[in-house]
């Protein structure tokens, strides 16, 4: 999604306490920034405006969330998203850090030390062109970094509008060694699990588009 330059963006962040500006520094640390090391440890890749993330986290108390996305303005607005969701709730935000760095490079800030129990992996370019496929968030290059960090038994959670990205996945995810455990072409008709939309499910749902996801276990 392409979104306007915002210049409070950047200072924001910086002075935001769930903000982590050099993610590069807490490979194999992520863990020791929370309050609870021990408790399990999910990661969104591609957080966008964070409205997924700041219900999840709410939801998911006694969980530790990371949230990561490209881009300035994307994270600015998660920031502020998820800072009004804690507030209507009177709590403050001690479960979930954002950061921005490209997921391409995962591997840079991110090792088996972290100990990732589950992935969320929400709306993601399709890439539709035939060069540009590489850079899918499911393709299996890309999952072969992510087993890099997942605990044994991790999980993968994917949800898209894209028929063929969604096809083309379910062949990624085995070819990478996961196990699908569930799956379903229409998630809001058959419900796989509890869940939250996020704002491009909304916006597509609204449009009659179905909605793809899938659960996948690391074996």
């Amino acid at each position: 999604m392409r979104i306007r330059f915002k210049p409070w963006a950047r200072p924001e962040l910086e002075a935001s306490k769930f903000y982590i500006n050099n993610p590069e520094e807490q490979k194999g640390k992520w863990r020791e920034l929370f309050k609870n090391p021990d408790a399990p440890l999910h990661l969104e890749l591609g957080c966008g405006k964070g409205i997924f993330m700041a219900n999840l986290a709410l939801r998911d108390s006694k969980i530790n969330h990371i949230a990561i996305d490209l881009v300035d303005a994307m994270l600015g607005l998660a920031k502020r998203n998820i800072e009004e969701a804690f507030k209507q709730e009177s709590r403050e935000v001690d479960n979930v850090y954002i950061t921005r760095f490209d997921i391409e490079r995962i591997l840079l800030i991110l090792d088996k030390q972290d100990k990732v129990d589950r992935i969320y992996i929400n709306f993601c370019n399709p890439w539709p062109r035939g060069k540009h496929r590489k850079k899918r968030l499911t393709h299996t290059i890309q999952l072969q970094k992510y087993k890099q960090f997942l605990k044994d038994n991790g999980e993968i959670y994917f949800k898209t509008d894209d028929d063929e990205l969604f096809s083309s996945s379910l062949c990624y995810f085995e070819e990478s060694g996961f196990e699908i455990i569930k799956k379903t072409y229409d998630l809001h008709k058959e419900n796989i699990e509890e869940n939250i939309q996020t704002e491009h499910e909304k916006m597509f749902s609204e449009k009659g588009v179905k909605i793809k996801a899938l659960i996948a276990k690391l074996k």
